[in-house]
């Protein structure tokens, strides 16, 4: 599939122009490598957010298993909202993050983790079908590598901030305070809803802003209705990906430094999972 073209033209990745493949630079929008070393014309066949979405999708979804796997005896089904729920013994294992993990045990790396975990069934089926939704359109509109890095801060911050406010507010009633153990994709989602106002802001399109912004609200309402949301995460992933939209401008054209820093957030993604595996295992082996 990512077979390396080394003649002819492909399609800018940034501004949609033709381009050589080996060109330096774009002449129209000035991109460095917009031929991406010959590998353009294969990541555009991945879609316009270079196979993100299902990438994500089958990250978690493999995760998912293995957190069922890890504990069976462990697995609940009291209703609808918790059918096939994995034990805490194993989300803590794959990188559940919150305040207990966060500074009760220093598992810092959580915050990159706990996004790709997910609680229940009915949890990662509504996730992933937001994702599904966002992601592709958060690419369209900023780039599938500042989407990817949107997506990834938006969860750390969200995380961050459930955590520093479950360890510094514990004292706050539970439906405004933070979590002891917190994971889902629900922080890098409300990070690109943030991203997708701001684009409407930006670009002047008050409709595309304005319906993000509806969602947004309407989700975070549910989080104040429906048990065990963290409401925190949720307002930290959505501060997380407006800011980061500010910062990745998107009346300016996508870089290359941009795909290097999307790459490696998601490599620092995949370390933190394999991190909190390494030193979890232990703790799952001694009970």
């Amino acid at each position: 599939m990512l077979k390396r073209q080394r003649s002819g033209a492909v399609v800018c990745p940034s501004c949609g122009k033709l381009v050589g493949v080996n060109d330096e630079r774009c002449l129209s929008c000035g991109r460095r490598h917009p031929g991406m070393w010959g590998y353009a014309s294969a990541f555009r066949r991945l879609g316009q957010d270079f196979g993100f979405t299902p990438a994500v999708i089958g990250g978690c979804a493999v995760l998912y298993v293995a957190s069922l796997l890890l504990d069976p005896a462990g697995i609940t089904n009291t209703g609808l909202f918790s059918l096939l729920s994995p034990s805490m013994r194993s989300l803590f294992v794959l990188g559940a993050s919150g305040a207990v993990p966060v500074f009760g045990l220093g598992r810092w790396w959580t915050v990159l983790s706990a996004s790709w975990l997910h609680g229940s069934l009915l949890h990662i089926a509504f996730n992933m079908l937001w994702v599904r939704q966002l992601a592709p359109a958060a690419a369209e509109a900023y780039g599938a590598a500042r989407m990817v890095i949107i997506y990834v801060i938006a969860g750390a911050a969200g995380f961050l901030a459930s955590s520093l406010v479950g360890h510094y507010l514990f004292f706050l009633p539970s439906f405004l305070g933070g979590a002891g153990f917190t994971i889902g994709a629900s922080a890098s989602i409300f990070g690109l809803l943030g991203a997708i106002v701001h684009y409407g802001r930006r670009r002047g399109s008050s409709a595309v802003g304005h319906q993000a912004l509806v969602w947004a609200a309407i989700l975070f309402f549910f989080g104040f209705v429906m048990p065990g949301v963290d409401n925190w995460a949720h307002l930290g992933g959505f501060a997380g990906g407006y800011g980061m939209a500010r910062l990745l401008d998107p009346w300016k054209e996508e870089r290359v430094d941009h795909v290097v820093a999307a790459f490696a957030l998601l490599a620092a993604s995949a370390a933190a999972v394999v991190a909190s595996v390494l030193t979890g295992l232990p703790a799952l082996g001694a009970r």
